[in-house]
């Protein structure tokens, strides 16, 4: 389990996309089969990476990207793909529908690649996310993360790099902005909200 994380545009989903798109998956989501472009937004960085795979050959793999997975849902409905679960995805709330993709569409053994996956997520759902990505990883599969989220960035033994201007650096959990901030928080929301709205 790897996690990217660090403060809005720093870069975090853009090395995920990176990878992704070297390693074959589309632009905007999906598994590899999947080949469309509603807008090409992503990054020139795939040109620029060697990618060095191991022994093991992922048996599935899946690209999530939040802010296109409706555009991959359009695809799911359009070519008539099965195995995401027994409702359309068009047909259920965008937290739903990312748990059924996790549940269903996600066959274990695999190489997931998630972009902010908590978007769609409340914090119940979120631990059920993670329930079902431990199941996964427990069979085989490896994931790699780029999330805000604490409950996320929490899994036992996962490699997190922090995306700073000065360049990536891995940090242990609990020395993350992300735990400290929601940790002070949580701790005391009062005292917070006080200096947060001092006129």
């Amino acid at each position: 389990m790897t996690f990217f994380v660090g403060e809005n545009g720093s870069g975090k989903s853009t090395l995920l996309e990176g990878l992704a798109i070297a390693l074959g998956f589309n632009a905007e989501g999906g598994s590899k089969n999947f080949n469309f472009s509603t807008r090409a937004s992503h990054s020139c960085l795939h040109e620029y990476l060697r990618i060095g795979r191991g022994v093991r050959t992922p048996q599935d793999g899946y690209f999530l990207r939040a802010e296109s997975f409706f555009n991959v849902a359009t695809q799911v409905e359009q070519l008539n793909v099965t195995g995401y679960g027994p409702r359309p995805l068009h047909e259920q709330s965008h937290g739903e529908s990312f748990l059924a993709l996790l549940q269903n569409r996600f066959r274990g053994k695999g190489l997931y690649f998630l972009d902010e996956p908590e978007a769609a997520l409340s914090p119940q759902r979120q631990m059920a996310a993670l329930a079902r990505i431990h199941q996964l990883v427990q069979g085989g599969s490896q994931f790699v993360i780029a999330t805000h989220s604490p409950i996320l960035m929490a899994y036992p033994e996962a490699s997190i790099y922090i995306c700073t201007p000065e360049g990536i650096r891995q940090r242990a959990y609990e020395d993350t902005e992300h735990y400290q901030v929601m940790h002070d928080f949580m701790a005391n929301p009062r005292r917070m909200l006080k200096e947060l709205l001092k006129a």
